[in-house]
């Protein structure tokens, strides 16, 4: 009996003992689940906060980073001769080990345009992309000869790619361009929802809907956070539709015997395809001028994007074979470029055509903030030549590609995020849309207005900001990348602003005595002939300075620079209230 008792103690002592087991083993894997719920996904913007254009998004989720765009962004005006800006790459360099590829909403240039300069920086980077976006972007590669190099893949909206610890889907979306897309990112720490640029179009060319019924799967699943579209914030209502503009355009087309000439976007490949419809119809060719433009019909029309019967388009050399009632002319210059077809046609300048009063011009677009006054000269000069122009403050001849409040308000709805980002936008339009997602009760703490290069760290229980990274905006002039600065175009504004004076003087080697001159170069100062008094003024005054200086013993080069440059700016100014750039060049013998 006691042995019975003692074997069941022993028993039941086993028992116990191996009843810790499995604890021990869940507090392990609780442990291991709460340090796995520590790690924070990072989200650091290196443009398109508090600017138009330059978008580029760094997600980065332990050693895996993935990027979302890479577009460029115009100059503004003080940036004088500067082509183009693009972003600061740095920190994609530092880390470009850990990159998995970069993926693209849609094919408009502030979000493809930097593409060639990251890939000169970081070639290895794979692409994905939708159709018309990746044939754009080939355009570029071609040209920058990277197309042989370069990793690009096609894929389909709908479809669901693996980068690393991150799962990408594309989501059919609705902007001014077809093949756009919502990117829902899937990572161990929570869902992400990128909106792209969208709009919701309930009537959109091509039938091309947003695909609200997966968002709204997504949202129901639950979103970590959303990072949406905030360029109409400002707006309230609804974007029109952009059927809603070939109605327009029917108007206008219909009985008309000008010939007509529509400016537009090259990108905006539904509002080209209305035009085509509008010029079959009413039985009119159609001629191209601008490079993009063609470029981008090209290769929208070999995709199947602009779909158009044999013999409509014709070379604009032709165009003299056909009187105006039969022509259509598409081009460039919807926002008053100074270098534009449109532009040049309004100047007088264009080589194959020339305005007359029996032109109708169509401006199908709003200006860019900064360019209003571009786009005033322009429709001036063609008013001008007795053209008659129709713009968007006359008719409803163009519709934004973006969400107003009401549509904004719809995303918000449909995604439920737990954290909610404002992007694509300048400072104000960032916060009225915060003030959009707080008046659906989003609450203030949960809503995060971020800056470039600013990192935001985010899990399931806590979303902060961390640390700065490098970033930056990088201008390219002609060939050069990053080689012209904030000393470059100041020295180039004080030029443009000031004109140059450039002091010529030869002096002994050995006395320090001037030999020759000192002879003055004015250029956008003052013109020599004209200002002889006071040129001679200033030759008398350097000389006594020089003299000065031999008789103090000073030979230096630069320190007899830096007196002529210091006593010849202050004269100048004293006698003209002028402030030029001076040059002084010393020559020994």
């Amino acid at each position: 009996m006691d042995k019975k008792i003692e074997t069941s103690k022993r028993t039941f002592s086993n028992k116990k003992s191996n009843s810790r087991i499995p604890n021990k083993q869940m507090e392990i894997s609780k442990r291991i689940e709460k340090n796995e719920r520590k790690e924070k996904l990072k989200i650091i913007p290196l443009g398109g906060l508090n600017e138009i254009g330059k978008n580029i998004t760094v997600f980065e989720y332990q050693n895996d980073i993935i990027i979302l765009d890479c577009g460029v962004a115009f100059p503004e005006d003080e940036m004088l001769g500067i082509d183009l800006v693009i972003p600061d790459f740095t920190y994609l360099v530092k880390n470009r080990d850990r990159i998995k590829g970069l993926i693209v909403t849609h094919g408009h240039e502030d979000h493809i345009g930097s593409i060639p300069y990251l890939l000169k920086e970081i070639p290895e980077i794979p692409i994905y992309a939708t159709k018309l976006t990746v044939g754009l972007i080939n355009n570029k590669l071609v040209e920058h000869r990277l197309k042989e190099s370069t990793n690009i893949n096609i894929v389909k909206q709908g479809q669901t790619i693996v980068l690393g610890k991150f799962k990408v889907e594309f989501i059919r979306s609705c902007h001014s361009i077809p093949d756009s897309v919502v990117i829902a990112i899937y990572t161990p720490v929570g869902t992400i929802v990128h909106t792209g640029d969208f709009k919701i179009d309930y009537t959109p060319i091509g039938q091309e809907t947003i695909n609200l019924g997966r968002i709204a799967e997504i949202g129901n699943k639950g979103v970590l956070a959303l990072l949406s579209d905030s360029t109409n914030a400002e707006r309230k209502g609804f974007t029109m539709s952009e059927s809603s503009v070939g109605e327009v355009f029917e108007k206008l087309f219909r009985n008309c015997t000008k010939r007509i000439i529509v400016a537009t976007f090259a990108s905006n490949v539904h509002r080209i395809q209305q035009i085509v419809d509008l010029a079959v119809q009413n039985k009119r060719k159609i001629a191209v001028c601008g490079r993009s433009m063609i470029n981008v019909i090209e290769v929208a029309m070999e995709m199947g994007y602009i779909n158009v019967p044999k013999n409509v388009f014709i070379d604009i050399d032709m165009i003299k074979n056909y009187t105006d009632d039969q022509l259509v002319i598409i081009t460039t210059g919807s926002q008053g470029e100074p270098m534009s077809a449109l532009t040049r046609m309004a100047n007088g300048e264009h080589k194959k055509v020339t305005l007359s009063n029996n032109d109708l011009v169509i401006i199908s677009a709003n200006p860019i903030p900064g360019n209003e006054k571009y786009i005033a000269k322009v429709i001036d000069e063609l008013m001008q030549k007795g053209v008659e122009v129709v713009y968007s403050s006359l008719a409803d001849v163009h519709v934004s590609g973006h969400a107003c409040q009401e549509e904004q308000k719809l995303m918000l709805t449909l995604v439920r995020p737990k954290y909610f980002i404002p992007v694509h936008g300048e400072y104000r339009q960032l916060i009225a849309h915060k003030e959009t997602a707080k008046k659906l009760g989003i609450d203030d703490k949960d809503i995060f207005i971020t800056t470039n290069g600013r990192v935001l760290e985010l899990n399931e229980n806590e979303a902060k900001f961390g640390e700065m990274v490098p970033f930056g905006k990088v201008m390219v002039d002609g060939l050069g990348v990053g080689d012209v600065g904030n000393i470059v175009l100041r020295d180039r504004q004080h030029l443009s602003q000031d004109g140059l004076i450039i002091v010529v003087l030869t002096i002994d080697s050995s006395t320090g005595e001037v030999i020759a001159g000192p002879d003055m170069i004015s250029r956008g100062f003052v013109y020599v002939r004209e200002s002889e008094n006071l040129m001679d003024d200033v030759k008398f005054m350097i000389k006594i300075k020089i003299q000065e200086c031999v008789s103090s013993g000073i030979k230096d080069w630069a320190t007899l620079k830096s007196i002529i440059k210091d006593n010849l700016r202050e004269y100048i100014y004293r006698e003209t209230k002028r402030n030029p750039m001076i040059l002084p060049i010393i020559m020994e013998v």
